[in-house]
């Protein structure tokens, strides 16, 4: 019984809620000049409609009577506040909206009774997390530039980001990871030991074999998982085409105008789309949850680039001892890691775009901090061991 109240009392708030964001949505679409914009907005607006209209029908269901919508004293100020902000803040504001609106089905979902209830509400939930999406896009740059050049950088940016989110990235930051963790085990064993060779080559090896083991183990069960989830959410996506193709294919053509497509070429795109349900599928996988089969690598190459970059990283702080022994060895030791933290930090700019020079001392700063701390602390337990 309280566990129905509450699902009342949620329904009716989602009710009110989804009533007040179509008024906001219609408000800003009064006030914005861009036509497509506009246009987006109203559908925006319908949409929550819609919502709100499935919610009313359901309480009457239950035999629950509704007043008369009112916004209280709060959602006015709120609706002028955000017809008071700039775009992007006005969109921000409605974000928010959608964010607290997603905690809402939250619960509905785990108080509704019904599987039906639970299946619907789910189904908004992702509009509503389509809609976020959609308030984030709509007031990025690509909306202004000529339809060509929107296109070129959309497929630009998307060939960027496939070719250095891989096996590069995990390269290089497996890289990081064994060097930095190397350079203190080296560091701090040399200062417990009084730089005893034999024990900081053993270590070494040792810190380097276990980094490269338990990264490689890390990105192959990480990239397995995201190629499962993304799986999961193909297969949604797939059952939720097949019963609501149209209200999909209106989504899609939401998006291509978000990107600055007019909305009659929108609509083509759609259509055509919707002609090839494989490309259509991978296509709202890529638009409304950023999932794109090609940005997940085969778990093998992941594992193997990460375990094999971790521990060239590992290595280097080591391989003088290899050569070299007692003071001599950590002294180039520290040369040769301080030299590659500087080099791994300029390569990094590569992915992060960042000054290269300002990346690399970056780097060199901790590896030094973190070199200095492990030496200081080896000191200090060398009389406890010893």
């Amino acid at each position: 019984m309280i566990k129905k109240k509450k699902f009342i009392k949620d329904l009716k708030k989602a009710w009110h809620s989804e009533m007040f964001s179509a008024g906001n949505y219609r408000a800003l679409a009064e006030r914005e000049k861009h036509p497509e914009k506009r246009a987006i907005l109203l559908r925006m607006a319908e949409a929550e409609e819609k919502h709100a209209e499935r919610w009313r029908n359901r309480l009457q269901e239950m035999g629950v009577a509704l007043k008369k919508n009112k916004d209280s004293i709060v959602e006015k100020i709120k609706r002028k506040i955000i017809l008071k902000s700039s775009n992007a803040d006005a969109a921000r504001l409605l974000e928010t909206g959608e964010g607290n609106a997603d905690l809402l089905y939250e619960r509905l979902i785990k108080n509704s009774e019904l599987e039906s209830d639970k299946k619907i509400f789910t189904d908004v939930q992702r509009e509503e997390n389509t809609h976020s999406k959609m308030l984030i896009d709509i007031n990025k740059p690509l909306f202004t530039q000529h339809p060509q050049t929107r296109l070129d950088t959309l497929l630009g940016r998307e060939r960027w980001h496939i070719t250095t989110g891989g096996w590069i990235g995990q390269a290089i930051y497996g890289i990081n990871d064994g060097l930095g963790a190397a350079f203190g085990v080296v560091s701090g064993i040399a200062g417990a030991t009084s730089v005893n060779s034999d024990i900081i080559l053993l270590s070494g090896l040792a810190t380097a074999i276990a980094s490269a083991m338990s990264m490689g183990g890390g990105a192959y069960l990480s990239s397995k998982s995201e190629r499962e989830i993304y799986e999961a959410e193909i297969e949604r996506e797939k059952r939720e085409i097949d019963e609501n193709p149209e209200e999909e294919k209106e989504e899609i053509e939401l998006f291509y105008q978000l990107k600055g497509f007019t909305p009659e070429d929108s609509k083509k795109m759609a259509t055509k789309l919707a002609e090839q349900p494989e490309q259509f599928l991978k296509t709202i996988a890529h638009e409304e949850l950023g999932l794109s089969e090609k940005s997940f690598p085969d778990q093998w190459v992941s594992a193997f680039s990460a375990m094999i970059s971790t521990f060239i990283g590992a290595i280097i702080p080591v391989l003088p001892f290899f050569f070299f022994s007692g003071l001599n060895g950590l002294i180039i030791s520290f040369i040769v890691s301080t030299a590659a933290h500087f080099f791994i930090g300029a390569i990094k700019t590569l992915i992060t775009g960042r000054s290269w020079v300002k990346s690399g001392l970056e780097m060199t700063f901790v590896g030094l901090i973190t070199a200095s701390a492990t030496y200081l602390i080896g000191m200090l337990i060398a009389p406890v061991i010893g």
